[in-house]
């Protein structure tokens, strides 16, 4: 399905989403034009309600009923993620609708915030790391409905969902927290098939067979599985880019450890550029240092789980 017109666009969203508001229409930058939809008739949703902490992960209610989630992008590049965001606010609001979270990429808890929510994926949904704002509200009659903006240098995008709202609560229901990096799996999948359906699915796959001594960044001259299964990927799939981020334990100073990621993340952009020749410019490196562990620092175990390099999937080319 691909919208016609902005306002027809909406009003068949929540339409198809059940429940008394279902006339509620709002309207988003002139040009915006769906690019992806999945509606489910009995899902549910977590619905993040606070930002990423560090232990608990980010906070979410548990909505079960009709889901409707779509991706929207806008061909623009003068759209700051604020002017896209605030006018959506505005009209929930004057809707009767209780913002929940309303945060922005720092706020939000960064890198871990957006691998502990639900994203649909690339080239659908785009979220650049550093640059994203987020509000998930609920309606006078119990519905959820979030949104989540970020941008390219050419365009914006919405991932907007809606859902029915919560289950009754059991009589102990605890915190409930949504899945965050410290549940990914410990492995890398095994075979080029399975990094390909993680990275289609998740947006990302932590790439455990990457070996380096402590302190260096050189990957030598053995071949590693998972970086030949994401050259088979890259080459299959021409409009997909990565983008390579290493991350580190939380031993010696943020600079260093910084540093040393990014000549990590580097090495494996370099095995598929020169190894493979995938072209630069479908591939990029950075690096968290210690800033984004999946595990306590307090152990060995720990630390190994930390230092690790994970592949995500970036917008397409075009």
């Amino acid at each position: 399905m691909r919208a016609r017109g902005l306002s027809a666009a909406l009003t068949a969203v929540l339409t198809l989403a059940a429940g008394p508001l279902a006339a509620l229409e709002l309207a988003l930058p002139s040009g915006a034009r769906l690019t992806a939809e999945r509606l489910t008739e009995a899902g549910s949703y977590a619905v993040p309600t606070g930002p990423w902490r560090e232990g608990s992960g980010v906070p979410v209610q548990l909505a079960e009923g009709r889901v409707l989630r779509q991706a929207y992008r806008i061909d623009s590049s003068d759209l700051t993620t604020l002017q896209v965001l605030a006018p959506l606010r505005t009209q929930l609001e004057q809707a009767g609708y209780s913002v929940l979270l309303d945060c922005v990429t720092g706020t939000c808890g960064g890198f871990d915030f957006r691998f502990g929510i639900e994203v649909m994926t690339a080239p659908d949904m785009y979220v650049d790391l550093t640059a994203y704002r987020f509000l998930s509200a609920e309606g006078p009659e119990g519905d959820f409905l979030t949104l989540l903006v970020s941008r390219s240098a050419a365009a914006s995008f919405v991932q907007l969902v809606r859902a029915n709202g919560p289950e009754p609560a059991p009589e102990d229901p605890g915190p409930v927290v949504s899945p965050g990096p410290a549940d990914a799996p410990a492995a890398t999948p095994a075979t080029p098939e399975q990094i390909a359906a993680r990275l289609e699915q998740r947006g990302y796959v932590v790439l455990r067979d990457l070996s380096f001594a402590s302190g260096e960044a050189d990957l030598g001259e053995t071949e590693v599985a998972s970086l030949e299964a994401l050259a088979r990927y890259l080459k299959d799939n021409p409009a997909r880019r990565l983008l390579f981020v290493g991350h580190t334990d939380a031993t010696g100073s943020l600079e260093a450890n910084r540093a040393l990621s990014q000549r990590r993340a580097s090495a494996a952009l370099a095995y598929l550029r020169d190894r493979h020749g995938i072209p630069a410019t479908r591939m990029a490196a950075d690096g968290a240092g210690y800033l984004a562990p999946v595990a306590s620092n307090l152990t060995q175990d720990g630390r190994e789980a930390n230092r690790r390099i994970e592949a995500v999937l970036l917008e397409a080319e075009g």
